[in-house]
């Protein structure tokens, strides 16, 4: 592609068909990065049971999640370094970069040995590959945005921008349909034993395929011409961040836009995929199925709200989405058990479950250094079997020093005092107290796991399908606004830092936060609390602060 700006700024006005084929190489590139870092995701129940067995199931779930998001908490220290970079050296050569170090990390997830062979250093070495991945997508995404950005036609760029916008969905897809083909290609009990390393090793073609477009590509015209002119940044971090008049701008951009956009779309995408796994207790490979269905129908609407803010503005569709998102949520995922599990649904409303007992006494059922049996206490006894069959429950306040008692429906059972028992006489006790209990919940029809036959499929879909719609209204224009708030000298670095900030931070430890949260208080739901909150956070600063920019001429 030519670079030459006939002296003066590139007209967007005009993009050539040389252009638009950059464009859709840097599109490609990113879907495959995407994938690469997606895949964690996908398998954190498999990976759970891998790398983190020396604890309890649902410590073990809880910290394979917090892997996960370890991948997103260094994300913004990605966009400062790559940021950095791409603002004064360039767009392309960053993008090669971050390609190599993101490739080689999802290559080498699938090497690594088990805690099983090696220890605690197999969840060690797992977390510093999700790190190296979390740095690497850090300075992809806004690389990739300002690069589209800065080819496309005036009055088009909220469509063009779009087709970034799509490649972490599309990503998510091309590994969903690995995973899926994987697992029926091995069968289900080889997958959870080995063949779940085949879609890391796999990301080996991909890496060198992505390395392959990502050279075809040349350096944005705006860029090269600041550059040939020695107008570009030389400070690009302390320009975009060192004084009010840019940094006000992040801010704002952080938590009146991407905050909101970032608990939308985890919620939609990996929040629902854990829900239903974990929670609604849906075998994984149908998990998959439902989830990549959804994403199919729901893709292409990223396209068409990034077109439709080319044309009404973007704020005013962001904004929707997350007020949509913080309205909808409870009723949604209460739809969404219905229809995943209905029998877990229908004994939740004939028989609920309730601990009496008092707060002070009880622990969080949450064990960080895997040491807690949650037999010390009679509380923690009667909700570390709800916790592991996964019932929701609700608490009942009762005197302080009182035995717990867990309440099925009519049904009353005194959980063990372990101040009475201990050694052989404790353990026998609470096996058969939880005997006790699981033959209740089994009677009040408590389902083990949901059953495939019951699954009311196309209402699944539908709500997942409603979920995904959330994810294209307040990510389809995100790109386009985040490029239009910021001048082209520091661009790359002031809208990536926000933008990761948001999505490493408030999206990525959105799973692990609301799983803590249903961990926290037996309430299947209560983690939604969490992304409510900070839409309506996002809602009410947007309104105040965020200005439209749908208009703006970013050549400058």
């Amino acid at each position: 592609m030519a670079t030459a700006y006939d002296g003066a700024l590139p007209k967007h006005h005009a993009a050539t068909a040389t252009e638009k084929r950059v464009i859709l190489a840097s599109s490609l590139g990113t879907v495959f990065e995407w994938y690469d870092f997606y895949l964690y995701g996908l398998l954190a129940t498999i990976i759970s049971a891998q790398f983190f067995s020396g604890v309890n199931e649902t410590t073990g779930f809880i910290f394979a999640l917090a892997a996960f998001a370890a991948g997103f908490a260094v994300r913004p220290f990605g966009a400062l370094v790559f940021g950095r970079l791409g603002d004064l050296v360039g767009r392309k050569y960053t993008f090669l970069v971050t390609m190599g170090l993101m490739g080689f990390a999802t290559f080498t997830v699938g090497l690594l040995p088990s805690y099983a062979s090696i220890g605690v250093a197999a969840p060690v070495m797992l977390v510093a590959l999700r790190l190296l991945q979390g740095l690497a997508l850090g300075g992809e995404y806004g690389g990739a945005a300002t690069y589209v950005a800065e080819h496309a036609p005036e009055g088009r760029r909220g469509l063009y921008t779009s087709f970034i916008q799509t490649t972490a969905t599309l990503g998510l897809f091309a590994a969903l349909l690995v995973v899926i083909g994987t697992r029926t290609l091995v069968g289900e009990e080889a997958f959870k034993e080995w063949g779940w390393r085949v879609p890391f090793l796999i990301s080996a073609l991909l890496l060198g395929v992505s390395l392959w477009i990502r050279m075809q590509l040349q350096e944005s015209p705006v860029f090269q011409k600041m550059k040939d002119e020695g107008t570009n940044s030389k400070a690009p971090i302390s320009e975009a961040f060192g004084n009010w008049a840019n940094g006000k701008w992040a801010l704002i951009a952080l938590l009146g836009a991407v905050a909101g956009q970032a608990v939308v779309w985890y919620t939609g995408q990996f929040y629902a995929l854990f829900f239903l796994e974990k929670i609604l207790m849906v075998d994984g490979a149908t998990t998959n199925i439902l989830i990549a269905v959804a994403l199919a129908i729901g893709t292409p609407f990223f396209v068409f709200f990034g077109w439709l803010s080319d044309r009404i503005g973007r704020k005013k569709i962001i904004l929707t989405g997350c007020a949509l998102a913080a309205v909808t949520y409870f009723p949604a995922f209460h739809l969404l058990a219905e229809a995943a599990n209905p029998a877990l649904a229908k004994a939740q409303a004939s028989a609920p479950v309730s601990v009496i007992v008092n707060s002070d006494d009880c622990s969080v059922q949450f064990d960080p250094i895997g040491k807690n049996k949650f037999d010390a206490k009679s509380c923690d006894i009667a909700k570390s079997i709800l916790a592991k069959g996964a019932v929701s429950y609700s608490n009942v306040e009762a005197q302080a020093g009182a035995i717990a008692q867990v309440r099925v429906g009519a049904q009353t059972f005194t959980a063990p005092d372990p101040a009475k028992i201990t050694g052989k006489a404790r353990k026998a006790a609470i096996t058969a107290f939880q005997g006790e209990l699981k033959a209740e919940l089994t009677a009040a029809g408590y389902p083990a796991e949901a059953d495939p036959e019951e699954i009311n499929t196309p209402a699944v879909i539908a709500v997942l399908t409603y979920l995904v719609l959330l994810v294209t209204m307040v990510y389809g224009p995100i790109a386009a606004l985040l490029v239009e708030l910021f001048p082209t000298r520091i661009r790359y670095t002031a809208m990536s830092l926000p933008y990761h900030i948001g999505n490493g931070w408030f999206g990525g430890f959105l799973p692990t936060t609301a799983f803590a949260m249903v961990a926290a208080t037996g309430d299947i739901y209560y983690g939604l609390w969490y992304p409510v909150g900070v839409c309506v956070l996002t809602v009410v600063v947007g309104l105040l602060f965020l200005p439209e920019t749908f208009r703006r001429n970013i050549d400058q």
